[in-house]
C-alpha cells in the first residue's frame, strides 16, 4: 500500500507541476512560460512515476520487465480489438447520429488539424496511451488487485484517475464548461473505460501495449471531426453497454477468464 501512495503522490505532483503554466492563469498567475506540447508532457508523469518506483522496488530488472510488457504481442486478437473497436463503435454511433454517414471526419482531429491520422495516433499512444497506462494499469492495478476483486480495483483506480485530471477543469477545452451533470457523466465514462481496460489488461496477462493502444484509439474516436455531440453521446451509451457486458460475462472477481494479475509477470 505504501508504494501505491508514493506512486499516486508522485504522478499527481509531476503532472500538476508540468501543467502549472496552463492552469495557474485561471488563478491569476501568468509567470510561467508555456512549453510546446505542454499538456501532452504532463501525460507522461504516471509512466515516469511507475518506472521510478518499480526500479526502486526491483532494480533494473523491474524496469526491463516493464519495458517488455510495453511491447508484449502475446494476445494478437486483443491487440486487434484495442486498435479497431473504438472506430467500429464510432461508425455505429454515426449511423444513428444527426448527420449524414461520412467516414471522412474519422481521419481528422480537432486538436491538431495539421497532424495526419498516423501522426496523431502515435502522439496519443506515446503521451496518453503509454504515458498514463504504464502507471495506472501497469503499476497501480496489479497492486490494487492483490487485496480486492478486479471490479472494485477498477472502481478505486477510477477515483484516483479522476483526481489526477482536476487541473484540466481550469484550462482544457471541453472541461472548463462542464456542469455538474457533465462531470458526473465524465466520471461514469472513466469508470466504464477503467472496467474495459482492466478486462484487456487481465485477459492479455498484463500487456501494456494493448491497453495503451485502446486508450489512444478511444481518445481519437471521441475527439475526431466525425464525433459530433450526438455521436459522442451514442458512443458513450455503446461503451457503457460493452463495459456492463464484460462485468456480467467475465465476472467481477477477475474481469477475465484467466484470472486477474496481482503481480506483473516476468
Amino acid at each position: 500500500m505504501r508504494s501505491l501512495i508514493f506512486f499516486f503522490a508522485l504522478a499527481y505532483g509531476l503532472s500538476w507541476l508540468i501543467w502549472s503554466p496552463l492552469w495557474l492563469p485561471a488563478l491569476g498567475m501568468t509567470i510561467l512560460p508555456v512549453l510546446p506540447f505542454n499538456h501532452a508532457l504532463g501525460g507522461l508523469a504516471p509512466m515516469l512515476s511507475a518506472f521510478i518506483l518499480i526500479t526502486r522496488e526491483k532494480g533494473l530488472s523491474g524496469a526491463r520487465m516493464m519495458l517488455m510488457r510495453m511491447i508484449d504481442l502475446r494476445s494478437p486478437v486483443l491487440l486487434v480489438v484495442a486498435l479497431l473497436s473504438p472506430f467500429l463503435l464510432l461508425m455505429a454511433a454515426m449511423a444513428f447520429g444527426d448527420a449524414p454517414f461520412d467516414t471522412t471526419g474519422i481521419w481528422h482531429n480537432r486538436e491538431f488539424p495539421e497532424m495526419g491520422f498516423i501522426t496523431f495516433l502515435i502522439y496519443n499512444l506515446v503521451f496518453f496511451g503509454f504515458g498514463e497506462e504504464v502507471g495506472w494499469r501497469g503499476f497501480a492495478l496489479p497492486r490494487l488487485q492483490r487485496n480486492m476483486n478486479a471490479l472494485w480495483a477498477s472502481v478505486l483506480l477510477t477515483l484516483f484517475w479522476a483526481i489526477w485530471h482536476w487541473p484540466l477543469f481550469l484550462y482544457r477545452p471541453g472541461y472548463v464548461t462542464m456542469d455538474m451533470a457533465g462531470i458526473a457523466g465524465w466520471i461514469f465514462s472513466l469508470l466504464t473505460g477503467s472496467v474495459l481496460l482492466s478486462w484487456l489488461f487481465n485477459s492479455s496477462r498484463g500487456s501494456l501495449l494493448i491497453v495503451a493502444i485502446f486508450h489512444a484509439t478511444v481518445d481519437i474516436a471521441f475527439t475526431c471531426e466525425a464525433a459530433t455531440p450526438t455521436v459522442v453521446g451514442i458512443m458513450g451509451v455503446l461503451i457503457t453497454v460493452w463495459g456492463i457486458a464484460m462485468v456480467v460475462i467475465m465476472k467481477p472477481k477477475d474481469l477475465s477468464r484467466i484470472g486477474r494479475l496481482q503481480e506483473p509477470e516476468a
